[in-house]
């Protein structure tokens, strides 16, 4: 994970503690997102790299 998409993981956690702290379920649902839509750009980004070196493997010349 990037920092980037680690610090928008721990911001959405600091939403969602804070949102469950003062009973806020908005700002609880927020963080809750946040963290969500942070996994899933990982995983996009994991995906694309899998999918180059998968590339790279096949037209691979024997180098």
């Amino acid at each position: 994970m990037t920092d980037d998409k680690a610090k928008d993981k721990l911001k959405g956690k600091a939403k969602e503690a804070t949102g469950k702290l003062t009973g806020d379920r908005r700002k609880e649902t927020e963080g809750k997102t946040d963290q969500a839509k942070a996994k899933a750009e990982g995983a996009a980004g994991t995906a694309g790299e899998r999918a180059k070196g998968l590339k790279d493997s096949l037209t691979d010349d024997g180098r």
